[in-house]
C-alpha cells in the first residue's frame, strides 16, 4: 500500500517503512505526527482525492530534525566589480513512516 501526501508545498510517494525528508514539521524527536493531506491512496483499490481523500491519514515518527547541506546563491554584477556570495542551509525534518490508514 502507498499514499501521495502533500506537506511543505510538496508531493511524496510513500509506504509504510519509508525514510522521509521534508520542510520542517514542529515537533520534537520520537513524536509522532499524523498528516491529513492525502491526495491519493494505492494498493488494491486506488482512492483519488477531490482534491484530498477524505477520512485518510498518514502516521509518520520524527527521526531527526536538523539543517539541509549548504547551498551558495552566487550574484554579481557585469563590469561593475560587484561580487556577493551568500550561504543558506534550509530546515528540514526526517520522517519515518508508520502507518497509512485509508
Amino acid at each position: 500500500m502507498y499514499a501521495v501526501i502533500r506537506t511543505g508545498g510538496k508531493q511524496y510517494k510513500v509506504s509504510v517503512g519509508d525514510f522521509l525528508k521534508v520542510e520542517k514539521l514542529e515537533g520534537a524527536v520520537g513524536d509522532a505526527i499524523t498528516l491529513e493531506d492525502i491526495l491519493m491512496v494505492g494498493g488494491d483499490t486506488v482512492k483519488i482525492g477531490t482534491p484530498v481523500v477524505p477520512s485518510a491519514s498518514v502516521v509518520g515518527k520524527i527521526v531527526e530534525q536538523g539543517k539541509d547541506k549548504k547551498i551558495l546563491v552566487f550574484k554579481s554584477k557585469r563590469r561593475k566589480n560587484s561580487r556577493k556570495l551568500n550561504g543558506h542551509r534550509q530546515l528540514r525534518t526526517v520522517l519515518k513512516i508508520e502507518a497509512i490508514n485509508a
